[in-house]
């Protein structure tokens, strides 16, 4: 084997594998998290370790104020939202029939002959 065959075959993964944990390494403590043991898993685990990481990273980064699925004000019910072009239709109830408003007062909006 050549000397410039060994380096492309074992030496620019290794050098992407050293870019990829020294990159988990430097970015870690900026969201609270080990970089010790991220840097490890993004050497060990060949790319699958670096992506577990970016998307463990993502998941930390949560605003709720940007979630548009979040429960506000503005109209929306748990997290529920209903398009501004779908607001005032009739809810629909089991299977596709139209639901009907004669139990306003049940709280918890269960269906015919179950009272929870």
């Amino acid at each position: 084997m050549t000397p410039f065959l060994a380096v492309i075959l074992v030496g620019v993964p290794l050098a992407w594998l050293v870019g990829f944990a020294a990159y988990a390494y430097v970015d870690a403590p900026k969201y609270g998290m080990n970089p010790r043991k991220w840097a490890l898993i993004s050497f060990a685990v060949p790319l699958f370790g670096f992506l577990a990481y970016v998307f463990e990273r993502d998941e930390l980064d949560y605003n709720p104020e940007e979630d548009p699925y979040a429960g506000g004000d503005d109209g929306r019910t748990g997290g529920f939202a209903v398009h501004e072009s779908r607001q005032g239709e009739k809810r629909l109830g089991p299977a596709g029939t139209e639901a009907d408003d004669d139990d306003a007062d049940d709280e918890w909006d269960d269906p015919d002959g179950v009272d929870l």
